[in-house]
């Protein structure tokens, strides 16, 4: 997965934001609000964790995805961008 890849996925969560398409998983967390969505990026905060501690790599990628694309979800859910968080990223590190 790469940043286009990145761009791409955020795109589309803001397309489904917008037209709130039926039978969509991002749809339901839209339609749910925003508790439902903050409670998601923790419980997957908290899988990334539990998966570092014993359950291999491939768990820990599994629950590091599910943990970007719920942070995505609420990005959009924000109004806020993923530029804004490379943006951020590049600024802090420029001050090293």
């Amino acid at each position: 997965m790469d940043q286009d890849f990145i761009a791409t996925l955020f795109t589309l969560i803001q397309s489904r934001k917008e037209t709130l398409p039926e039978g969509s998983y991002t749809t339901s967390l839209f339609r749910a609000g925003e508790d439902e969505i903050v409670k998601k990026v923790g419980e997957e905060a908290i899988e990334v964790v539990v998966a570092v501690k014993g359950q291999g790599p491939e768990r820990v990628t599994s629950e590091m995805a599910d943990l970007v694309y719920h942070s995505l979800v609420l990005l959009a859910q924000q109004n806020l961008t993923w530029q804004m968080v490379v943006d951020e990223l590049e600024r802090r590190h420029r001050k090293r």
